[in-house]
């Protein structure tokens, strides 16, 4: 759990000014970590979105108890 945001924020900001790819760069690792995932049978290239609306509602809730 994140426990101070702006900590958290600055890191990502000073990351992605460090490491600035290109848009295609970036595309094609997620390409590659995709094929990935498929390769591993950790996601079905057919049904990748099925439980979305599960991880959603996971999601939703587990925000909802910080606050």
């Amino acid at each position: 759990m994140v426990k101070n945001k702006r900590k958290l924020n600055r890191f990502y900001k000073k990351l992605m000014e460090k490491e600035n790819i290109s848009y295609k760069k970036a595309l094609s690792i997620y390409e590659a970590l995709l094929k990935e995932a498929i390769s591993l049978g950790a996601i079905n290239s057919k049904n990748i979105l099925d439980g979305l609306d599960v991880d959603i509602r996971i999601a939703k809730a587990i925000n909802g108890l910080a606050k």
